[in-house]
């Protein structure tokens, strides 16, 4: 039999979350990032970080936890009290992560409060403006003369762009060696040193040095040329190659729906903003809300689409 004292106990969290979401936010935000500085995700997470601090009325502190692919901040963000005070910038990364870890130590989906999407663009594949690789097929034929001398950059172990060169080996059938690092602008560093053959990294990084001349681009990974982007899509020498990665915001599961809701229309407003999708674009990217469904359904597709990947080039699971 229900009583008030009972109707008041079960009524008692709700209220809670309710008065919690109120008074939220009540202190800085942080908006956590798993790559270096200077990399894509850190600058992107800085150009939505301070409309959003306007609009919120509290400051939204970009924090980077680097290393494993982004998965380190994953776990990281996923562990943390989902009070709408610890926000994460997923990548495509994240997708790509959870097809290629066995033993990932959290959900990629289920431990998640998605938000909305922020923005999707396609990857470079760059070489060293003296080098000897002048396009893809000069690529494709130096990789199959030389097995596995020629190698190729990424962020990391499991992320989009390290699975986008896997991608490109299998569709070509040769052999590129990979060399992870840990983000930011190392790569580019030895891309022009001659110490890696091959980048594999979004227009943020690679852009002002092609458009410098100080480094070659052989393509673009989006199946049409990208506005702003002197490169012609790897998939007029490579048919039916394409690679769109995404960057999202997202928290930790559980947190109140009217916090996930705010968050939500204040994003969609601060995205809707023609100087936030000016800078988007000059980074190569395009300017890309979702509802919080919307985002859930998306990235539960990549993570498919990766596994796909990862099973027919033969990639071995990473403990």
């Amino acid at each position: 039999m229900w009583t008030r004292r009972g109707a008041l106990a079960l009524a008692a969290p709700f209220l809670a979350t309710g008065a919690a979401a109120q008074s939220w936010p009540d202190r800085p935000i942080a908006l956590v990032q798993g790559f270096a500085a200077g990399g894509n995700a850190d600058t992107i997470a800085r150009v939505i970080a301070a409309p959003l601090s306007a609009a919120l009325g509290r400051p939204v502190v970009v924090e980077g936890r680097t290393g494993a692919g982004g998965n380190i901040a994953s776990e990281a963000v996923a562990r943390a009290r989902p009070d709408g005070h610890t926000l994460i910038l997923l990548t495509g990364g994240h997708a790509a992560s959870a097809a290629l870890y066995r033993n990932l130590r959290f959900d990629p989906v289920r431990d998640f409060a998605f938000i909305s999407t922020v923005s999707v663009f396609p990857f470079v594949l760059a070489t060293a403006i003296d080098g000897p690789i002048t396009d893809i097929p000069t690529l494709i034929a130096r990789a199959r003369a030389a097995p596995g001398s020629v190698t190729f950059s990424s962020v990391g172990v499991g992320s989009t762009q390290h699975l986008t060169g896997e991608l490109l080996a299998q569709m070509t059938g040769v052999e590129l060696t990979h060399v992870p690092y840990r983000g930011g602008t190392q790569p580019l560093t030895d891309l022009m040193g001659r110490r890696i053959e091959l980048m594999v990294d979004s227009v943020t990084v690679t852009g002002a040095a092609v458009r410098a001349g100080t480094i070659r681009a052989l393509g673009v990974t989006s199946a049409a040329p990208w506005p702003g982007l002197p490169a012609r899509p790897v998939a007029e020498a490579v048919p039916g190659f394409e690679v769109l990665s995404w960057v999202g915001l997202a928290a930790p599961a559980g947190t109140p729906e009217p916090v996930v809701a705010r968050l939500h229309a204040e994003l969609a407003r601060v995205l809707d903003t023609p100087s936030v999708r000016e800078t988007l674009a000059g980074l190569g990217s395009e300017a890309r809300s979702s509802t919080p469904e919307e985002m859930r359904r998306f990235v539960e597709g990549q993570i498919e689409t990766w596994r796909r990947v990862v099973t027919r080039a033969g990639i071995p699971q990473v403990d």
